[in-house]
């Protein structure tokens, strides 16, 4: 009868019909051979140039990264009175936002200014850059040239106007020249906290975060459920302090969740 055990005993010699299972090698590869032949299975790295907008943008956000001393300010805010008035005129909440910034910006001129050497340009006017995203291929950054101009309805329609003409690459060197502060708005994407870069020389730049259900209190201790977002400020530390910026934010907020919004529809 033919021996079938797996394993021969001590001593006993392995018949030739015996197969030995085959040895795992991997373990005597070392680890910089493993990698290699893991990455020979890939597909190979593709090298993507930086397009025109990237290119231009990518050396201003670097040159104002390392020239200014970036800090950031965040409040929380109660967008009910801004979704009630938003709805009924069919507007999104940004030309709301930037109508309380070019209010807020005449109480606190320090936010409106260029530094320039070891001093402050501050602007008499308020001239809003607004960033556009250029379907995923880089960000430009019209300029309405009278932001302090404008009420509401006036303001969100130069918005609609300069980002279309943005995305049809139809702005000439007036449209993207002469801004004295930025808003972004990456909260269309569902973003909680961002950190802007400065748009310099600018001593300012606001986020406009993602808005979302939340639980508030009013003074009373009350609850509800409100829908709320984070703005973000990011600001020139050599041009004010933190003191200053969240003052200015107070005063948005302020803005923001108590103006009577309707008037101005």
């Amino acid at each position: 009868m033919t021996d079938t055990r797996a394993v021969t005993e001590p001593g006993e010699e392995l018949l030739p019909w015996r197969r030995r299972a085959p040895r795992n090698t991997e373990g005597f590869l070392s680890p910089a051979v493993r990698n290699a032949l893991a990455a020979a299975a890939l597909p190979a790295d593709e090298r993507v140039p930086f397009n025109n907008v990237r290119r231009r943008a990518a050396t201003a956000l670097v040159a104002s990264k390392r020239t200014a001393p970036h800090a950031l300010a965040v409040v929380a805010v109660d967008y009910s009175k801004i979704d009630a008035a938003r709805k009924a005129a069919g507007l999104t909440a940004l030309p709301f936002v930037a109508r309380a910034v070019v209010d807020a910006l005449r109480a606190f001129p320090l936010l409106n200014t260029s530094v320039d050497g070891d001093a402050l340009v501050v602007h008499r006017a308020v001239r809003l850059g607004i960033a556009v995203d250029l379907d995923f291929q880089g960000l430009v950054v019209p300029v309405i040239h009278d932001s302090d101009g404008m009420r509401l309805r006036n303001l969100a329609a130069a918005i609609r106007d300069v980002s279309t003409r943005a995305r049809a690459k139809r702005l000439g060197p007036d449209d993207l020249a002469g801004g004295t502060f930025t808003i972004t708005n990456p909260g269309a994407s569902g973003t909680w906290i961002s950190v802007p870069i400065l748009n310099a020389p600018q001593a300012g730049i606001l986020s406009t975060d993602g808005v979302s259900k939340r639980v508030v209190a009013d003074d009373l201790g009350r609850l509800r459920i409100a829908p709320v977002g984070n703005l973000c400020l990011s600001f020139d530390h050599r041009a004010l302090d933190g003191a200053y910026a969240g003052a200015f934010l107070g005063r948005v907020r302020e803005i923001v969740e108590h103006r009577d919004w309707a008037s101005e529809l």
